[in-house]
C-alpha cells in the first residue's frame, strides 16, 4: 500500500463526510438518529442508507429525511460487502459507518471524529460508545473498558504490547479516509465478522495509525443473552480462524483476561455479587464460543450454521465459511 500525499485533501478545507448506514427493519428510533446526523455540527455531505429489504418502513423513513436509499435482498447482505458496496456509491473524501441502532450524544461527534486525520498518517478513526441508560452493569463496565474516557493513536509499534486490540476498530461508529480506504483493498467480502478490525490491521502493518477519538461519542450497547454471546463469539472465533494474518497475534496482550479481571474488581468494589454469577457465566459462553469458532474446520457444516449468529451469509462463504479467507492476507 503506498499513500499518495498529492491525493489527500488540504487539512485546511472542510471534510465532505458521507455517513453510511446498512439497515434492516431499524424501527421508531431510527428516525432519531438520522435527525441527530443532521443536526451535526459538522453536517454530513450526504446520508447513504443501505437498506435489507426492510418491512417496516425504514426505507421509506430514510427518504423522507433526505438520505439517499439503496436496497439490497436481505440474503445478500455481507458486513463488508454490503458496506463496499455503500462506500461506491458515497461523494465525499471521508465515510462514516454507522449502524442503525448507535446515537450521536451531542452534536459535535462527527467533527471530533475526524479531527484526527489532521495527522497524514491516521488512516481510519472510531469514536467512543457510551451504554444505554438501562444497560445492565456488565455491559457498562465492558464499554467502559473498551472506550475509554482518554483518546488514542496506535500504530505497529504497540503490536508486542496490546496484541491484536491494537487493529480494534468499530463500525458502530468509524470515519475512514476515501483514499487510504481504496488503497488498502476495501472491506474483506465475503466476511462473517470483524471487518473493521482486518482493514485496520493491514494499514497499521502497513505502516498507518488507527486513532481512537474518545470525544465522538454515540450511545449504543446491548442486552445480549447466553446463547447470543455464545454464537456472536462463534463468528468471531471464525473470522479470526479465516484470517490467520491476524490471528497470530491474539495470543499477545490477553485482554479478555484484562476485561474480566477489571469487572470483576469492579463488581466487589460496588458489592454486586449476584452478578458475579452472570459474569462467569457470561466469560464462559463468550470463551466456549470462540474457542469452538477457531476450530470450526472440525465440525459438521450444517452444525456451525446452527452456532452461528449470521447464519445467512454462510451461503455466501462457501463450504466452511473460507471463501475469500485469503483475500486480506499481505
Amino acid at each position: 500500500m503506498h499513500t499518495n500525499m498529492e491525493m489527500l485533501m488540504p487539512m485546511s478545507m472542510p471534510h465532505l463526510v458521507s455517513v453510511i448506514i446498512p439497515t434492516y427493519n431499524a424501527g421508531p428510533l431510527f428516525g432519531e438518529l438520522l435527525l441527530k446526523l443532521q443536526r451535526q455540527t459538522l453536517a454530513p455531505y450526504e446520508i447513504i442508507v443501505v437498506d435489507s429489504s426492510s418491512t417496516d418502513g425504514t426505507a421509506d423513513a430514510a427518504k423522507r429525511a433526505g438520505a439517499r436509499v439503496f436496497t439490497v435482498l436481505q440474503s445478500e447482505f455481507d458486513h463488508g460487502g454490503t458496506r463496499n458496496y455503500a462506500a461506491g456509491l458515497a461523494r465525499g473524501d471521508v465515510f462514516v459507518f454507522m449502524t442503525q441502532d448507535a446515537l450521536p450524544s451531542d452534536d459535535r461527534m462527527l467533527e471530533e471524529l475526524v479531527k484526527p486525520f489532521a495527522d497524514e498518517k491516521t488512516s481510519c478513526v472510531y469514536g467512543r460508545q457510551l451504554p444505554r441508560p438501562d444497560a445492565n452493569i456488565l455491559e457498562r463496565l465492558s464499554r467502559g473498558f473498551n472506550y475509554p474516557e482518554h483518546s488514542m493513536k496506535k500504530d505497529k509499534s504497540d503490536i508486542p504490547r496490546m496484541g491484536v486490540k491494537t487493529f480494534f476498530c468499530s463500525n458502530v461508529c468509524a470515519a475512514y479516509r476515501k483514499e487510504v480506504f481504496y488503497e488498502a483493498g476495501r472491506f474483506p467480502e465475503p466476511v462473517i465478522f470483524n471487518e473493521d478490525l482486518f482493514f485496520a490491521a493491514k494499514c497499521i502493518l502497513q505502516g498507518y495509525s488507527v486513532a481512537y477519538a474518545a470525544e465522538a461519542r454515540v450511545i449504543h450497547s446491548h442486552d445480549y443473552t447466553l446463547k447470543q454471546q455464545f454464537r456472536r463469539f462463534f463468528d468471531n472465533g471464525v473470522s479470526m480462524r479465516n484470517n490467520e494474518w491476524v490471528f497470530q497475534y491474539s495470543a499477545v496482550g490477553r485482554e479478555g483476561s484484562r476485561l474480566l479481571r477489571a469487572q470483576l474488581s469492579a463488581l466487589y468494589e460496588e458489592r454486586k455479587w449476584l452478578w458475579t454469577v452472570r459474569l462467569i457465566a457470561e466469560s464462559a459462553a463468550k470463551f466456549l464460543g470462540y474457542q469452538l469458532g477457531t476450530r470450526y474446520r472440525s465440525l459438521p457444516a450444517a452444525l456451525c450454521i446452527r452456532l452461528s449468529m449470521h447464519r445467512k451469509i454462510w451461503d455466501k462463504l462457501g463450504p466452511y465459511g473460507q471463501a475469500k479467507a485469503t483475500s486480506m492476507k499481505l
